[in-house]
């Protein structure tokens, strides 16, 4: 982008300032573009890329900070300043909460205007060429509290670096114990909403019957115990991240009302008949198959496609071990520091030990180990006796066998087993999903998703 022929649209409602705006951006040399409302605004914005945009707070219609927080949901990227009169100084300072670059008072100047666009640019196009650089360097990714050294790793940190500035929902995928509440919050900590509030809600800690309460609030009287009224989760984080872990085991229902306030940013509380709207970007994570829940019916498919929109999926740590030893290292001097002790040492007998572990339980299963090493070591230094594993659950790859015929693929082998069982079923589908412990939609569903043609029901 060249900033002096940068592309900017004005959203003013009053005409001879929209204008006044446009006439002088373009004797600056920029192109420029005006709309009258925010709906205006949003179909340019559909039509052509723009460098910045200059908006009014008090837009008819949708206002300025509506507008403002929807054109975030689109490009998180994209530079916003705001014009506002004296007196509504505290909402400017509102809508850079919401992901304004910046804001000018009115009555202002073209000559400070055009010096604030001028800036904004140039730090916009500065931090693109950062990152572009970082990528073509491979420069690594630091956060604090995330040991990344493997590519394995760094891959899932350029995800959190692009997604981290927009409003986009993300999903996170993974195994327990990998870090997905690591990763959460790193996306809220390098976000807009940083100085807004981080709220963490674990589904499966929580009864279902309890489960939607938490999450959206009750009024007094709701049920039998509820003597005063209480915010949920959601009304807790606004202007901030919620953090839904376990997002698969969330009940049917209560899946209806994550929609909504996915698609509309409002709700009522359990009980209540007042609706209240939220500003809340949700990151939601699961260690299930979610495309499987969808065939089992389990999880809404609509649901499922508003989380999808970014997906981070964390490996397992048995597939990154070249990051073991500086977890370790970090875990020796978490441990040591909150007990008291000076930093033990390990010796490389132990550190292989524990790098050829396979980790079922990933990266809080070598927490654990450490700070057990730590608490029980009767010296200064962790040997390989120090170190207890548990090798019920561990496999060794000198006795793995292959779960697949060679040359063949999992996909392939599906089409195989399902194509078998409906020639063995002879074209019945029902009793063919029996001999495959699926239901029948399931069976359905897979066919149309792997291409087998799904012939017409035979009687049994």
């Amino acid at each position: 982008m060249n900033p002096e022929k940068a592309s900017i649209l004005i959203v003013e409602d009053e005409p001879k300032m929209r204008r006044l705006l446009e006439l002088q951006l373009a004797d600056e040399g920029f192109q420029a573009q005006a709309a009258a409302d925010a709906e205006a605004a949003l179909r340019l914005l559909a039509k052509d890329p723009f460098d910045l945009i200059i908006t009014d707070l008090k837009l008819p219609g949708i206002s300025g900070l509506e507008f403002l927080q929807t054109v975030k949901r689109l490009n998180g990227n994209l530079p916003v300043l705001m014009m506002t009169a004296h007196g509504s100084v505290e909402s400017a300072v509102e809508a850079m909460r919401a992901g304004a670059s910046d804001y000018v008072l009115k009555p202002f100047s073209l000559a400070e205007m055009v010096l604030k666009i001028r800036k904004e640019l140039a730090t916009h196009q500065l931090r693109e060429e950062n990152r572009t650089l970082r990528e073509a360097l491979g420069q690594r990714y630091e956060y604090e509290n995330i040991i990344a050294r493997s590519k394995e790793m760094q891959s899932v940190l350029a995800l959190v670096e692009r997604a981290a500035p927009t409003n986009a929902t993300v999903l996170i995928g993974g195994e327990s114990g990998v870090g997905k509440d690591l990763i959460a919050r790193a996306i809220h900590e390098h976000s807009n909403r940083a100085s807004g509030p981080f709220i963490k809600i674990n589904s499966t800690a929580i009864p279902e019957t309890l489960l939607e309460s938490e999450l959206f609030g009750y009024e007094k009287g709701a049920f039998t115990g509820a003597a005063t009224s209480k915010p949920g989760k959601f009304e807790l984080a606004n202007n901030g991240t919620l953090f839904l872990d376990e997002i698969g085991d969330v009940p049917l229902p209560i899946q209806v009302k994550l929609l909504r306030v996915l698609q509309e940013r409002q709700f009522e509380r359990l009980g209540g008949t007042r609706t209240l709207k939220v500003d809340v970007r949700l990151i939601a994570a699961t260690n299930r198959d979610l495309r499987a829940a969808l065939e089992e019916g389990t999880f809404r498919e609509d649901l499922y496609y508003r989380l999808n929109v970014v997906a981070i999926d964390i490996p397992p740590l048995r597939e990154h071990k070249e990051d073991i030893p500086s977890l370790v290292y970090h875990f020796l001097k978490k441990f040591a520091r909150e007990n008291g002790k000076p930093v033990p040492e390990i010796t490389p007998e132990a550190m292989n030990l524990l790098s050829s572990f396979h980790w079922p339980g990933n990266i809080r299963e070598l927490e654990n180990t450490i700070e057990r090493a730590i608490t029980l070591a009767p010296g200064p230094k962790l040997g390989v006796n120090d170190i207890q594993l548990d090798r019920r659950t561990s496999r060794s790859a000198h006795d793995a066998s292959p779960v697949l015929p060679d040359g063949m693929t999992l996909e392939h082998w599906e089409d195989e087993i399902i194509s078998e069982a409906l020639r063995r079923a002879n074209g019945n589908k029902s009793q063919a999903a029996r001999a495959l412990g699926l239901s029948r939609n399931a069976l359905r569903y897979r066919l149309t998703k792997i291409g087998v043609p799904d012939p017409p029901e035979k009687e049994s």
